[in-house]
C-alpha cells in the first residue's frame, strides 16, 4: 500500500514497474503474522519473519525509487522525502508492532490491576524531580523519607546482629549500651546461622514467641506462636492469604471504599473479583452494616461467591477509628454469613484522639464469647512500617490466624515456604517493635522519649493539616483520627471538570497533576482509592515535619484559590 501511494505522488509511475511487476509479499503480512506462513505456528517467531521480510522489500523499494527517480523532473526530491518518511514511519509502526505482540501475552491479570499509590502522579512527580523541582511525596506512608528519624534502640540492635563481630571488640560497650549488647546476643542466638541464614518459612520461633507475648498483653487473651507467621511486611501476608482464599473469579472479597490500593491490586492480580461496601463520609467514614448486606447480596445474584471481608482500622486512606460497637456488628456480620475476616491493624499506634481508642478485632471477638469467638475466622495483620516506627524498608510484618483449621494452616504454610524465609534482620524489628525497652532499662528512657515526641508531633500534624484543609475553597475535609493520612474532598466546579474531560484526565487526576506542577506536592487522586460517582478526593500523608507544614498547607491554599478562581464560573458549594 505504501508503494502505491508513493507512486500515485510521483509524476511517473513507470519507475516502480521493475518492483510492482515482482510479485510483492506485503499482503501476506497479516497472514505472516497469524502464524499461517511456511508453517510457522508461534505467533512472535511468525512475526519476526513478517517483519525482516516486509523490511527487506520496503529497503529494495527505496533503493529501486532512488536509482530509477534520478531522471525524473524536480518533484522527485519531494517524493523521495515523502517516501523516507513514510519508511521511517513504517518502521517505527513495525517496532510497535513486535512489542505488542509481547505485551498481547502477558497475563490479563497483570493488566488489570492497577496502583495509583505508585502510578501516573508518582511518576510525574519522579519526572519533575529529575528535572530540579523541589517535590514533596506526600503520595506514600513512607515517614523516613520524609525526615523521621530513626529510633535509636532498634538500630543499634540491628546494627550489632549485622556486624556480629562487633560483639567481641573489647570496647563494644563503649559504643552500645548493655541492653542493646544483650538484645543483639540474644536474637544472634535464635537464628541457625546469623542474619545471612535462611529461617523457619514462618519466622523465627522465638520472634514468633514474643509476637504472642505481645498479642497477649494488648488483648488479654492467649496467643499461639504456631498460629504467626513473620512476613515481608503486612502486605505480603494480605497477599499470602488473598492467594489462598481466592479460587477464581467467580470468589468475592468485601473491600472497604475507600480502599487501600493493595487489596484491589491484589485480588485483580489473583483473578477474584472486588465486592465493594461504601463507607460514609458524613458520618466520618463510619460502616453501615445494612450497606455490607445489600453488597453481599448484589454479589451473590451476580453469581459470585463472597468468602471474605477486608477491614482497615485504623483507616487508609480515610482515617477513621472502628468503635467496639461497629467491630461487634462486623464480627456478627460474618459470623452469620461465614465470612473469614481479614484486620488490616497496621496502624494500631497511631492514634490522634482519645475519644476512640483502636481495639484489636481479636480482643473484641473474644470478648463475645461463644459462639462467636469460636466461630468466626480471623486473620489480623501488623508490621514495623506504621506506627513511630517507620520502618517501611526494613519489611518487617505478621500475621495471626484465629480459628483457622489445621489443615488450612499447613496449606497456608506450604504457600510461605515457596519463598523459604522472610527478611531475617525484619523478623529482629518485628521482635523489638512487640518487645521494646522496659521501665529500667538502660534504653528506656531515650526510647520512650523519642517515641512519645514522634505521636505527639503526628497528632499536632493531623491537627494542621485537617484545619489547613477546611479553610480552602470548596474542600472539606474529617478529622484524621488514626493512621497517616488526610483524605479531603475537593468539590470541583464544573470548568474544572469540562478542562479533565478535554484532557483525557480523570477530574481528580487532573486536579492533583495541576497542585503538582504548580506546588511540588505529590499526592493521590481519590480515585486511586475508588469513591461514589461524581465525588472526588486526594489523600495526602501527614507525615512532612512539623515546621514545615504550615509552609505545606499555605502552598496547597493558594493553589486551591487560584484553581477554583479559574474554573469555578461563579458556581458554588455549601460545605458537609
Amino acid at each position: 500500500m505504501i508503494f502505491v501511494l508513493l507512486a500515485a505522488s510521483c509524476r511517473s509511475a513507470a519507475a516502480f514497474s521493475l518492483f510492482l511487476d515482482d510479485p510483492c509479499t506485503v499482503t501476506d503480512f497479516p497472514a505472516l503474522c497469524r502464524g499461517t506462513i511456511k508453517g510457522q505456528r508461534n505467533v512472535n517467531a511468525a512475526t519476526d519473519v513478517a517483519i525482516a521480510e516486509l523490511m527487506k522489500r520496503t529497503r529494495q523499494a527505496r533503493d529501486i525509487a532512488k536509482k530509477e527517480l534520478k531522471v525524473l523532473d524536480g518533484g522527485v526530491s519531494t517524493c523521495l522525502s515523502n517516501f523516507n518518511s513514510a519508511f521511517d514511519n513504517l518502521d517505527k509502526a513495525l517496532k510497535n508492532i513486535k512489542e505488542g505482540d509481547q505485551y498481547d501475552l502477558l497475563n490479563e491479570n497483570v493488566k488489570k490491576c492497577q496502583y495509583a499509590v505508585r502510578g501516573e502522579l508518582y511518576l510525574r512527580a519522579s519526572e519533575l524531580q529529575k528535572e530540579g523541582k523541589k517535590i514533596i511525596f506526600t503520595n506514600v506512608g513512607n515517614p523516613h523519607a520524609l525526615g523521621q528519624k530513626p529510633l535509636t534502640f532498634p538500630r543499634q540492635v540491628v546494627a550489632l546482629c549485622q556486624a556480629p563481630f562487633l560483639l567481641d571488640d573489647p570496647n563494644v560497650g563503649m559504643l552500645f549500651p548493655a541492653d542493646a549488647i544483650a538484645r543483639a546476643k540474644h536474637y544472634l542466638s535464635l537464628t541457625s546461622g546469623g542474619l545471612g541464614a535462611y529461617s523457619d518459612s514462618r519466622g523465627l520461633p522465638g520472634v514468633r514467641k514474643e509476637v504472642a507475648e505481645f498479642i497477649q498483653r494488648r488483648d488479654g487473651y492467649p496467643s499461639d506462636p504456631e498460629l504467626i507467621f513473620l512476613t515481608d511486611g503486612a502486605s505480603k501476608g494480605v497477599m499470602q492469604i488473598l492467594n489462598c482464599v481466592i479460587r477464581g473469579e467467580g470468589d468475592g472479597i468485601l473491600v472497604p471504599v475507600p480502599q487501600y490500593p493493595l487489596y484491589s491490586a491484589t485480588i485483580s492480580l489473583l483473578g477474584g473479583s472486588l465486592v465493594p461496601y461504601y463507607l460514609d463520609e458524613s458520618e466520618n467514614w463510619g460502616l453501615d452494616v445494612n450497606n455490607l448486606r445489600q453488597s453481599v447480596a448484589q454479589a451473590r445474584s451476580q453469581g459470585i461467591s463472597v468468602r471474605a471481608m477486608v477491614i482497615i482500622n485504623p483507616g487508609n486512606p480515610t482515617g477513621q477509628c472502628l468503635s467496639e460497637a461497629n467491630l461487634k456488628e462486623i464480627l456478627k456480620f460474618c459470623y452469620n454469613e461465614k465470612l473469614v475476616l481479614l484486620g488490616d491493624e497496621v496502624y494500631q499506634q497511631n492514634i490522634y484522639q482519645d475519644e476512640r481508642p483502636f481495639i484489636s478485632s481479636k480482643k473484641v471477638l473474644m470478648d463475645m464469647g461463644s459462639p462467636f469467638s469460636k466461630g468466626v475466622q480471623l486473620v489480623s495483620f501488623h508490621t514495623v512500617s506504621k506506627g513511630y516506627w517507620g520502618e517501611c524498608g526494613q519489611r518487617g510484618g505478621y500475621f495471626e490466624m484465629t480459628n483457622i483449621p489445621p489443615r488450612v494452616v499447613e496449606e497456608i504454610y506450604k504457600v510461605a515456604s515457596i519463598a523459604l524465609s522472610p527478611n531475617v534482620s525484619a523478623q529482629i524489628f518485628m521482635g523489638l517493635m512487640v518487645s521494646p525497652p522496659k521501665p529500667g532499662d538502660i534504653s528506656y528512657d531515650q526510647f520512650a522519649r523519642e517515641s512519645k515526641g514522634i505521636l505527639e508531633s503526628l497528632r499536632r500534624r493531623a491537627k494542621i493539616m485537617t484545619d489547613g484543609f477546611n479553610s480552602c475553597k470548596n474542600v472539606v475535609c474529617n478529622f484524621t483520627e488514626g493512621a497517616m493520612y488526610s483524605f479531603p474532598q475537593i468539590r470541583l466546579p464544573p470548568g474544572a471538570l469540562q478542562a479533565a474531560k478535554q484532557a483525557g484526565k480523570v477530574p481528580d487526576v487532573f486536579y492533583c497533576l495541576k497542585l503538582l506542577e504548580a506546588t511540588g506536592i505529590s499526592t493521590v487522586p481519590g480515585s486511586g482509592f475508588g469513591q461514589k460517582e461524581g465525588v472526588f478526593h486526594l489523600r495526602t500523608t501527614i507525615l512532612p515535619a512539623e515546621e514545615e507544614m504550615p509552609e505545606i498547607m499555605d502552598s496547597f491554599k493558594k493553589f486551591n484559590d487560584e484553581f477554583m478562581a479559574q474554573y469555578d464560573n461563579g458556581f458554588g458549594y455549601s460545605r458537609m
